[in-house]
């Protein structure tokens, strides 16, 4: 701020100064005594605004369906993969609920801005590796501090990488065409720096149960800032969905020759009276009702009105004329 911006002249300033540090002026008054000040971290992004989470579920969505398929031909058995909610963290709260070792890789999806990581629970890769040479998917006691990976255990590893690879671009498909390379690995996630501590990042977690009664979680974690320059893109699929006009159409052909032969019950009602118990239990045969006969008749489906119709004969056959729809109940 320049002098000529000052409100005080330097004399004033001083003065002023003078009379707070001497006790001349009164600093504490009360006024405003009721507030608290709040920090604000201005390097710390807010994770409410930007990148949508609701599409990168529903790119998680279409990625377990194939990925689920991946695993079942190179596996030759019928895993259960599980979505989780997608969650915005800081990278090192995300650091901090990891053990190793873990199958921690260090991946590249083009054109996203820096590196993602992917990380593989052991229990996932000893169950997988069981059921690629014919077993039950039988997982493992424990793994000691610091073992590293086989170069069979690292083999199918590569083989779930390349599954996983091929599900995500197909998955992203839609929304980005996306061209994923493997970096490196480490068993200890410290090790794969995709983003400083204090970086937020996006994490999905997938639940897999490749063998038997054998659990374990495959995360997929994003920088932040890798998808902070698409979240239009990303909002905009969200809204308008993700399919063309082509396979809208043929979902609407689809649904007209699923619902087409669906059976309805459609009753025309001609009068409507109202009267008591007493005279209805009283009704003998030859008595006769008289009723206000409305200008038409009403046909109503599975119990819902529908139509305004007239009633009449088609050759030997009682036959109603649709006069109006009716407006839909609210």
């Amino acid at each position: 701020m320049t002098e000529t911006e000052n409100l005080l002249t330097p004399e004033e300033l001083e003065a002023l100064t003078t009379g707070l540090q001497d006790g001349s002026i009164e600093s504490d008054t009360g006024l405003n005594s009721d507030l608290r000040a709040v920090r604000h971290d201005l390097t710390n992004e807010d994770s409410s605004l930007g990148v949508n989470v609701g599409a990168v579920d529903m790119v998680n969505e279409r990625f377990v369906r194939q990925f689920r398929l991946g695993l079942l031909e190179v596996l030759r058995t019928t895993p259960k993969v599980n979505m989780a909610n997608v969650e915005i963290m800081k990278f090192s709260e995300y650091l901090s609920d990891l053990t190793p070792p873990l199958s921690v890789n260090t991946i590249r999806l083009n054109p996203l801005r820096g590196y993602s990581m992917v990380v593989i629970e052991p229990e996932v890769v000893f169950s997988a590796l069981d059921n690629f040479f014919g077993g039950f998917g039988r997982g493992f006691d424990e793994l000691p501090p610091g073992r590293l990976f086989t170069p069979t255990e690292s083999s199918i590893i590569k083989i779930m990488l390349n599954v996983l690879f091929g599900s995500l671009q197909e998955a992203w498909a839609p929304i980005l065409q996306l061209k994923c390379e493997h970096i490196g690995s480490e068993i200890n996630p410290q090790f794969a720096q995709i983003a400083d501590e204090n970086d937020l990042v996006v994490v999905s977690r997938f639940v897999a149960e490749v063998g038997k009664d054998v659990k374990g979680n495959i995360d997929l974690v994003y920088p932040y800032n890798s998808l902070k320059p698409i979240r239009d893109l990303l909002r905009s699929r969200v809204q308008t969905g993700d399919g063309d006009d082509a396979s809208d159409k043929e979902w609407s052909v689809e649904l007209q020759s699923a619902a087409v032969d669906a059976e309805l019950e459609l009753t025309v009602e001609l009068a409507e009276i109202e009267t008591t118990l007493m005279k209805f239990e009283a009704l003998q045969e030859g008595d006769i009702l008289y009723l206000n006969k409305n200008e038409h008749a009403r046909m109503f489906v599975d119990g819902t009105p529908i139509f305004d119709v007239d009633v009449g004969a088609s050759g030997s056959q009682i036959a109603t004329r649709i006069v109006k729809p009716l407006e839909p109940l609210k």
